[in-house]
């Protein structure tokens, strides 16, 4: 992992604790995979067929069984409640918790799961969620494969699926991804993002037609704008909220503020739009939306962006060095959907049912 404790990831591989995908399996992609520099044009999708069969989808819940997604859950801790801007559990009874959910799955062998967030679109069975959360590589930055067991639930709360399991059909992500190898962000890290196309409930019913909404999508829009950004941690960066519930993974929480660019550090540079909230949401928020426009009657707003890593501010505004940030600022942050990266990745799953 990069920061400790962060959204899931990553860099230098002797702290790494990866929140990623597993079981390889056949690429189909629209392009072939790019060479291992990255040279791949951003635009190019590569999909990835998950579970199609019903025999497929069965497994995949099968294998979820109650004891798999409980050994994903942090203990609990003495910790009296508190929260703020920078980390609290959401307990609006609007839409938004009917829209975002965990996202379990299997990375190399390893369950784990992430954050996704269901989004307007034709089919009425996509989420949004994060590159490392659909495909990635071992903790050495090798062995790239596809995640395995892949199942959504939106609104999960304390082993609960208010409505339903979804499992997942297909995956999408930009092609330069495929080269990701952990250890150069100033590459890769703008394409930590991806789409996910849900099979029906054993009803044949579409998840936004079970849960009743959806969220808006938004493509180069601003920034550094007040931000709300959500997930399901097992971890937080403030000792005296660990082991709170909404930090355990069991229950939904968010944090609110003025995003920032976060650039990186001269030893680690990220690519430009890297932003997020003050947040000291940890592993397991990864995928999860950063919303603009947050309605908060109706709990709908935009999704602008996902969470992928950790940076740190000081009180100046300025990058701290990652070996250096007690005194800093922690924020949640990653890619800002465009029009060149996400844009075609969306319109691609539209396609898929």
């Amino acid at each position: 992992m990069r920061y400790v404790p962060s959204a899931s990831r990553r860099r230098p591989v002797t702290a790494a604790v990866v929140v990623a995908v597993a079981a390889a399996a056949p690429l189909l992609a629209t392009a072939p995979a790019p060479a291992a520099d990255g040279a791949a044009a951003a635009g190019q999708v590569a999909v990835h067929q998950q579970a199609v069969t019903a025999a497929e989808r069965q497994a995949v819940l099968d294998y979820w069984t109650p004891e798999r997604i409980g050994a994903l859950t942090t203990p609990a801790s003495d910790n009296p409640p508190t929260g703020g801007p920078d980390g609290a559990p959401w307990t609006t009874p609007n839409a938004l918790p009917r829209t975002v959910g965990r996202l379990f799955f299997t990375d190399h062998g390893e369950d784990t799961s992430c954050t996704a967030t269901l989004v307007e679109s034709a089919n009425r069975s996509t989420v949004v969620t994060a590159g490392h959360c659909v495909n990635n590589t071992n903790l050495l930055g090798e062995d790239n494969q596809w995640a395995a067991n892949e199942m959504f639930v939106p609104g999960y709360h304390d082993g609960q699926a208010p409505y339903g399991k979804f499992v997942g059909r297909t995956g999408a992500v930009d092609a330069t991804w495929l080269a990701n190898d952990a250890q150069h962000g100033e590459t890769y890290d703008a394409y930590d993002q991806a789409f996910v196309v849900l099979n029906p409930d054993g009803h044949g019913r579409a998840p936004q037609d079970v849960v009743g909404a959806a969220q808006k999508i938004g493509f180069d829009r601003p920034g550094n704008v007040r931000s709300t950004s959500f997930g399901y941690p097992r971890a937080s960066a403030d000792p005296a909220r660990e082991g709170l519930p909404e930090y355990t993974g069991e229950r939904l929480a968010y944090c609110s503020g003025q995003a920032r660019e976060y650039p990186g550090s001269p030893d680690w540079p990220e690519p430009p739009g890297q932003f997020g909230p003050p947040c000291i949401m940890g592993g397991g928020s990864s995928g999860g939306p950063r919303i603009t426009g947050l309605d908060p009657v109706t709990g709908v707003g935009t999704v602008v962006g996902d969470n992928t890593q950790g940076g740190f501010f000081d009180a100046d505004g300025t990058p701290c060095p990652i070996d250096a940030h007690d005194d800093c600022a922690r924020y949640l942050v990653g890619p800002q959907f465009t029009t060149t990266i996400t844009k075609p990745l969306y319109d691609r799953v539209q396609q898929k049912g």
